[in-house]
């Protein structure tokens, strides 16, 4: 999956927002600003071939609008091959809110916010992500009823962070298995990028399943809490991609595994709950040429998704973690497609879901006047 860009200031084509619309095949891109809020917002629409457009908001002190933009897009296309991969009716969207959510973010600017989403009448159904908390989730409840992801009350999944922690170990398994032999986390070494809801759910899990930890993040709260929860081992930030270990897991922004950071790993596997890991399709190319396997970032974390698809028809927690744990099977299955085609898991990933898309459009062109 190619990640689409827009071109920076200066660029020759001042309309190139369109071209990149039309060359990734996406449906809407939606700007939202309500000055008595403060809210600047964008909702991405990437395809609903699947059924709704489906997928969290972030909140971001973004440098700039185009940056925020080029987010909104890229995360949007990687929620349709997530939902598609992950055997799920939906599409793919995103939403983006610019600010600092730790001094920004009101109950007025979130109210705003969903009524904006209620605007669209269901093409897109959002969540929570990075900088937007469940708590959060049912402050825009009140203004529409196109949003998953609620922490209680009828039909609330809760925190999706612990599903999605459940499927990425599962993942992560499976990849142990096909490098080592045995997919067991006794023994192996982990190194985790940021420490988060879901990044701590992960550390939980190798910590318990008798891991040797290195943990980083750029709060430093984060960081002590998990050392003092299971005793594992803190690194600075930009330490983390030189730590000699078994799996490097990504778990804060994309765009980690770039020019400047592939060279340095140190790991046989690159797999964790990080979206959009990779900064451009070549790092993809670049780690399986260093003999590096990657578990594609929208099949190994698509239990968060998985997890809060679950409310639109009736939630139950064993039947979320029951579809979660199949992302073993899923990463098996890009693992042999990259195999058998001599590609890169990445491509594999995208055939996957490519390949679902199109059958579903085939039968949507087919029976629908």
């Amino acid at each position: 999956m190619k990640d689409p860009a827009v071109e920076k200031e200066g660029g020759k084509d001042p309309m190139s927002i369109f071209n990149e619309m039309a060359k990734y095949g996406y449906e809407q891109l939606v700007f939202a600003n309500d000055e008595a809020s403060g809210l600047h917002a964008i909702i991405a629409i990437h395809d609903t071939t699947l059924g709704p457009a489906l997928g969290g908001c972030r909140m971001w002190p973004y440098e700039s609008e185009e940056d925020a933009i080029i987010d909104a897009l890229r995360l949007a296309r990687g929620m349709t091959y997530k939902t598609a991969a992950a055997g799920l009716d939906l599409g793919g969207g995103k939403a983006v809110i610019i600010g600092d959510p730790r001094k920004d973010k009101t109950e007025t600017l979130l109210r705003a916010f969903g009524r904006f989403v209620e605007t669209l009448k269901g093409r897109y159904i959002t969540a929570e992500d990075v900088g937007i908390c469940a708590e959060d989730v049912e402050i825009i409840r009140m203004e529409t009823q196109h949003v998953v992801g609620l922490p209680r009350g009828p039909g609330a999944g809760g925190d999706p962070s612990p599903v999605t922690a459940y499927g990425v170990i599962c993942g992560m398994r499976a990849c142990l298995e096909r490098v080592y032999g045995d997919g067991s986390l006794k023994g192996r070494s982990v190194a985790v990028q940021g420490v988060g809801n879901v990044g701590y759910c992960i550390v939980k899990h190798l910590s318990e399943g008798g891991a040797k930890v290195y943990v980083t993040d750029v709060f430093k709260e984060k960081i002590d809490r998990v050392v003092e929860d299971f005793g594992v081992l803190p690194v600075l930030p930009e330490e983390i991609y030189d730590i000699d270990c078994d799996v490097f897991c990504p778990c804060a922004l994309g765009g980690v595994i770039n020019a400047k950071t592939v060279t340095r790993l140190k790991c046989k596997i690159v797999a964790g709950s990080a979206n959009n890991q990779l900064a451009d399709e070549c790092h993809g190319d670049a780690l399986h040429d260093l003999g590096i396997l990657y578990a594609p970032d929208y099949i190994i974390n698509a239990g968060g998704v998985i997890n809060v698809s679950e409310e639109i028809c009736g939630y139950d927690r064993e039947k979320a973690m029951g579809k979660a744990a199949w992302i073993y099977h899923r990463i098996k299955a890009v693992m042999d497609i990259a195999e058998e085609g001599g590609i890169p898991t990445h491509q594999a990933a995208s055939l996957l879901a490519e390949e679902r898309i199109a059958k579903i459009g085939r039968i949507h062109r087919i029976f629908v006047p």
